[in-house]
């Protein structure tokens, strides 16, 4: 062989050797998910769990260690929003990556739902369905509210394993929601309120005989079981409806906090501490099965917490089903060994509508071409710890009997119009409690937020049902929503 070919070769085997170190290298770099595994995505999602109800945002008198220890080596959030202050419209946010008034879903379904045949459209693709078109197993645990008959039910929405209930809420003590239900039954009353139902798996009911957050949190362990035998990466929407109402808690979880002397605090703080007890045993199982490492934990609440049943949303403003910042600002912590560094903070402002694409491209999965989105992938920004939303808007709208509150966010503003009040304006960055009105200070800002919140809104549908009947005969009475009024700068 001639000298200037073997020189060739030897160069060429070089050069890849060398390009397949800084290959590895990339692979390895902590900051990239490119050439990483697919990662399984855990998502675990409390129901009306306050802002400083969990030690990560500064609790002090509810014990939260197996949540606090993944926060603590993951990433905390500390402006984090969900779409909607309460239940159902937040839940139908995060599935389908949208603002659920854009659905005609401002509302919550009402009670058993199955009796108006109505849910979360069926055109839109959950992200749950796009995940499962991506190969992943995918599995929701808890509660679902998203539609209760069956052309909405979790099992043709994406999710492979459905375990849970299908409306607003639920009894927790099987021995006492399980006799109430037989007794209704027995009677032939024909509606027996959801809260009472049966659990169901798959379509088929089950005889629970544990405390409903421990039945949760044993499923989740099954789950992550059975997906460890997979080859696929999975996907887990866990959604407990603690600390939702009633409130009923365990005795030996009551005992872990003996200073609290409020009952409706001490009956809270123990279903919290439930959640906590749940989200270890999970924890271990991942660790059981070597699926820790590349498991991205998404934490956070649905809503803010309810203050007249024992929640704290301290140091923001209301809670449950304001547009104040309690209302719909929430607790929040991503953690994953294998891509997040350990104690950070990311203080910029987020949604759960970003979830869906972020998910999405870390599972390298196709959205739908004509799918559309609210939220942007945030992935690489929050790695870096840059703002991903600069300049952009965040907006919450709750309608009322005769007006409409609302929020929006951007950057360090907030906008907001409460009770038929005028329009306030909050550097919220400064100001969590939104004490401090300085729209007289700088009109101009506000007057531009009202505006692009007014344009927003005209993007929104009729709502498709709502909650109860009462407030469905109202809208009509009203005439609601009442744009001009609501976005009158005057």
């Amino acid at each position: 062989m001639r000298l200037s070919s073997i020189f060739q070769i030897s160069l060429f085997s070089a050069f890849t050797l060398a390009l397949m170190s800084c290959s590895n290298t990339k692979s390895n770099d902590k900051n990239t998910t490119e050439q990483a595994p697919k990662p399984n995505i855990l998502v675990v999602l409390c129901d009306d769990l306050g802002y400083s109800d969990v030690g990560f945002n500064g609790s002090k008198d509810i014990t939260t260690p197996a949540l606090d220890a993944l926060a603590n080596e993951g990433t905390v959030f500390s402006s984090a929003y969900v779409v909607h202050p309460f239940c159902g419209p937040s839940r139908a946010g995060l599935m389908t990556g949208r603002y659920p008034h854009k659905l005609g879903a401002q509302f919550n379904l009402p009670p058993n739902s199955e009796t108006i045949g109505k849910g979360i459209p069926t055109s839109e693709t959950f992200i749950s369905k796009v995940l499962q078109d991506a190969g992943y197993y995918t599995g929701a645990i808890g509660k679902w509210h998203l539609g209760s008959v069956a052309q909405y039910h979790p099992n043709v929405r994406g999710y492979d394993d459905f375990y849970g209930f299908l409306g607003g809420g639920h009894n927790y003590f099987p021995e006492q929601y399980q006799k109430a239900y037989q007794k209704q039954k027995a009677a032939g009353k024909e509606v027996i309120f959801e809260y009472l139902h049966p659990l169901e798996h798959n379509g088929e009911e089950v005889k629970e005989t544990e405390y409903i957050t421990d039945a949760l949190s044993r499923e989740a362990v099954r789950f992550v079981n059975d997906a460890s035998k997979k080859e696929d990466p999975f996907f887990l929407y866990l959604a407990y409806n603690a600390p939702h109402t009633p409130l009923e808690a365990k005795d030996e979880d009551l005992a872990m906090f003996p200073n609290i002397e409020d009952k409706s605090r001490k009956t809270y703080a123990a279903m919290v501490y439930a959640v906590d007890r749940g989200v270890q045993k999970i924890v271990n199982a991942l660790k059981e099965t070597n699926q820790l490492d590349n498991t991205l934990i998404v934490f956070f609440s649905d809503n803010g917490g309810k203050t007249s049943k024992g929640a704290t949303n301290f140091p923001l403003r209301e809670g449950k089903g304001s547009t104040c910042e309690g209302g719909y600002r929430v607790p929040m912590f991503w953690y994953w060994p294998n891509q997040i560094k350990g104690g950070q903070k990311y203080d910029f402002n987020i949604s759960a509508l970003d979830f869906y694409p972020t998910f999405a491209r870390l599972a390298g999965a196709d959205i739908p071409e004509n799918k559309k989105l609210d939220g942007k992938d945030v992935w690489d920004d929050v790695l870096a710890g840059k703002d991903a939303r600069k300049g952009e808007y965040i907006y919450a709208l709750r309608h009322r009997e005769h007006w409409s509150d609302v929020g929006l966010r951007r950057d360090n503003w907030k906008a907001l119009k409460v009770y038929n009040q005028p329009w306030a304006l909050y550097n919220v960055s400064e100001d969590l409690g939104e004490t401090k009105n300085l729209s007289n200070e700088h009109p101009e800002v506000l007057k531009q937020m009202v505006l692009e919140a007014q344009r927003w809104s005209q993007t929104h549908q009729q709502p498709q049902w709502w909650h109860d009947e009462a407030t469905g005969i109202a809208w009509y009475e009203e005439k609601m929503p009442h744009w001009d009024e609501t976005f009158n700068f005057n």
